[in-house]
């Protein structure tokens, strides 16, 4: 499912306009992100935890050369699925 079904998906299931529905789908993309960005987590029980995980610096090997190259730190977004969507799947 891309952006495009959901949105059609989420108009159908609230009854509501395709405009209507993305600009509650962009919207909650949006404060997902934005949280994220903060360095907050996202909890939606039932559905899965949003968080963001830090990546130590590290030091990795160019597979073509075998030069030695320096991997710098950063931030990583990360997603738990919660045991209702685990259930659902399963």
């Amino acid at each position: 499912m891309n952006k495009n079904e959901l949105v059609a998906a989420v108009a159908d299931a609230a009854d509501i306009s395709k405009a209507d529905a993305t600009k509650a789908v962009d919207s909650v993309f949006d404060t997902i992100t934005d949280a994220l960005k903060k360095g907050g987590d996202v909890r939606l029980v039932g559905f899965g935890t949003f968080s963001v995980a830090a990546r130590a610096a590290s030091e990795g090997r160019n597979p073509r050369t075998g030069e030695k190259i320096n991997i710098p730190a950063s931030k990583q977004p990360k997603f738990k699925p919660g045991k209702g969507l685990k259930d659902a799947v399963n």
